[in-house]
C-alpha cells in the first residue's frame, strides 16, 4: 500500500530531521509513529503527503512515487488530519467537510452533487458533528474543531488516512470513540491509518504495528506488544516507564513512575493495630501495594487499612461486599483504600510472626479454624457445599520491593506453608475422607511496602520464601493449636 524507501529530510537549509527510514505500511491496518518531542514523527508525516519534500529515498503510493501525482489525484488517494488546522473562520461546519469533496469536483463552479453530499451526510454522521452542521466553525471547541476536520477528511474518501495526533483536544470517550470507527473502517473498508500518537497506551490498544522514533531515527518496529518494552521506552523517552499487562485485551499497559519518596523508618515496627472481639485493624504508615483473594481488596491494588472481621458462623448476606464496605464506613476506615477479610475463627486466637534479618523482613497474621476443611484436588466430588464463613486468613506484609511475579510466587509458597500444616493436624475433608488443604472461604493478601531491598522472587527456595513458608506455617499451627484448644473446652 505505502512503502518508504530510505527517506531522509527535513527542512530547507536544515540538518535532515528524518534519517534513513525504511518501511512497509499495509493496506487495512493502523501504523502508529510514536516518540518524543524532537523526534520527527511530524516531519516523517509530511514527507508521506509530500507537504515536505524528501532530501534522499522515495514514497510510493501502490507502484507511482508520491510525487508524480498531482494534488487531485493525490487527494483521491490519502486524507490529511494536520495537528493545527487552520479554517475560516465565517465557515460553517457543513462547508468545511464539503471542501472534502473537492479533488471530485469538476469545471469552474465545483458544485456538489447528490453522491457528494451523501458522503458529506455520513461523514458527519460517523464523527458526531451532524447535529452542530449550521454552527460556525469559530464558535466551536477544540475537540469539536478536530472532530470537523476529521469529518473533511473523511469526505475525501482515502485509501489512506493520516492523522497527527488526532486525539489532540478530545476527551477520553470522545478519543476511544474515534479510535474504535478507525479500527473497524480499517476492517470494514479497508482503510489504512497513519498515525502519529503520543498516549502510548491508546497505540499499544489499536495499533497493528508502531514504529518508534528517536533522533529522526528508527528505534524499532513491530507488534506494539514486542516495541514496547520498558527499558527501551524509558531509553527514549527519559522517563521511569513501568510495563503491564492490559486486564482485558492483549496488549500492553504502560505506567509513568515518579520517583520515589525515601523513607528511613522501620516500617513493619510502625504497623498500628487495633483488636477488639469484632475486628482486628493493622493501619500501615503509607500504602502497600498488595495482591489479595479478600472480599475488598481483591486482586492487585494498593491499600493502607487491612481488617480481619469476626462474623457468626451463619453469617449470610445477598451482597457480602457492599454489606462489608457499610461496615467498614460506619467505624471510619476509608473502604477504597482497604483490603477486607471476614473469618468465623475468635479473633483472640491470631498468630502473628515477625521476621526481620538481613535477607527479608516480613510480618505475618493468621486467623484459623477447619470448619468446611477441604481436600482441593478432591472438590469436584463434592455434590454440594453449604459455604460458611472464611476460616483460615493469612496476612504476609513485606518490608521489600516485589515485582508481579514476586507477589505470585509468594502467594504459593503461604498457600503450601497453611497446605503443610493442616496436613501434620491430620485435619480431613468429612466428605472424602482425605486430607483438607484448606478451608472452602481462605482468604489471603500480600502486602509489600515497594521500598527498599528487592525481591525478584518469591518461591520456597528464595530467602524471602523460606521465612514466608516457615512465619505462615508457625502462625498457621498456633491459630490452630488455639483453635482446637478453644473447642475443647467448649465440649
Amino acid at each position: 500500500m505505502l512503502t518508504i524507501e530510505h527517506i531522509s529530510g527535513g527542512y530547507t537549509n536544515k540538518e535532515d530531521v528524518v534519517k534513513d527510514i525504511n518501511l512497509n505500511i499495509n493496506k487495512g491496518e493502523i501504523f502508529g509513529i510514536l516518540g518524543p518531542n524532537g523526534s520527527g514523527k511530524s516531519t516523517l508525516l509530511k514527507i508521506l503527503h509530500a507537504a515536505l519534500s524528501s532530501s534522499s529515498g522515495r514514497v510510493l503510493l501502490g507502484d507511482k512515487d508520491i510525487m508524480d501525482y498531482s494534488s487531485k489525484e493525490l487527494a483521491k488517494k490519502m486524507a490529511v488530519l494536520p495537528q493545527h488546522a487552520e479554517t475560516a473562520f465565517s465557515y460553517s461546519v457543513r462547508q468545511v467537510v464539503e471542501l472534502g469533496r473537492y479533488p471530485y469536483q469538476k469545471g469552474w463552479l465545483g458544485l456538489t452533487t447528490s453522491a457528494d453530499e451523501e458522503v458529506i451526510h455520513q461523514a458527519m454522521q460517523e464523527t458526531n458533528v451532524l447535529h452542530f452542521a449550521e454552527k460556525s466553525v469559530s464558535q466551536l471547541s477544540g475537540g469539536e474543531k478536530q472532530r470537523v476536520m476529521l469529518a473533511r477528511a473523511l469526505a475525501q474518501e482515502p485509501d489512506i488516512l493520516l492523522l497527527d495526533e488526532p486525539t489532540n483536544h478530545l476527551d477520553v470517550s470522545f478519543q476511544m470513540s474515534l479510535l474504535d470507527t478507525l479500527k473497524s473502517w480499517t476492517r470494514e473498508k479497508g482503510l489504512t491509518v497513519v498515525a502519529v500518537l503520543h498516549d502510548l497506551n491508546m497505540a499499544s490498544m489499536y495499533c497493528h504495528r508502531v514504529l518508534l522514533m528517536d533522533k529522526g531515527k528508527e528505534k524499532a518496529l513491530g507488534p506494539p506488544a514486542k516495541v514496547m518494552e520498558g527499558n527501551l521506552l524509558e531509553e527514549v523517552y527519559e522517563t521511569a516507564i513501568t510495563r503491564k499487562e492490559h486486564p482485558d485485551v492483549p496488549s500492553p499497559l504502560l505506567s509513568l513512575t515518579p520517583s520515589k519518596e525515601e523513607r528511613s523508618m522501620n516500617v513493619l515496627t510502625n504497623i498500628e493495630k487495633k483488636t477488639t472481639e469484632e475486628i482486628i485493624h493493622l493501619s500501615v504508615p503509607f500504602p502497600f501495594k498488595t495482591c489479595s483473594s479478600a472480599v475488598i481488596g481483591s486482586g492487585i491494588g494498593w491499600a493502607s487499612h487491612f481488617v480481619n472481621r469476626h462474623v457468626p458462623y451463619d453469617y449470610h448476606c445477598d451482597n457480602t461486599e457492599e454489606e462489608f464496605r457499610q461496615f467498614l464506613q460506619q467505624r471510619d476506615i476509608d473502604d477504597a483504600d482497604t483490603v477486607g477479610m471476614m473469618t468465623a475463627a475468635v479473633l483472640e486466637d491470631a498468630a502473628f510472626r515477625r521476621f526481620s534479618t538481613e535477607d527479608a523482613d516480613l510480618l505475618i497474621m493468621v486467623t484459623a479454624g477447619t470448619s468446611n476443611a477441604v481436600d482441593a484436588a478432591r472438590a469436584h466430588t463434592h455434590q454440594s457445599v453449604k459455604e460458611t464463613a472464611g476460616t483460615i486468613n493469612m496476612w504476609v506484609f513485606i518490608d521489600g520491593t516485589l515485582p508481579d511475579a514476586a507477589f505470585v510466587q509468594a502467594l504459593m509458597t503461604a498457600t503450601e506453608a497453611k497446605a503443610k500444616s493442616l496436613a501434620d493436624f491430620g485435619i480431613m475433608d468429612e466428605r472424602t475422607k482425605t486430607i483438607a488443604t484448606g478451608t472452602s472461604t481462605d482468604s489471603i493478601v500480600v502486602a509489600a511496602s515497594q521500598q527498599g531491598k528487592t525481591h525478584e522472587y518469591g518461591g520456597t527456595v528464595t530467602p524471602l520464601g523460606r521465612q514466608i513458608g516457615r512465619g505462615v506455617y508457625e502462625a498457621v499451627t498456633e491459630s490452630l493449636s488455639a483453635y482446637f484448644r478453644r473447642k475443647e473446652t467448649m465440649a
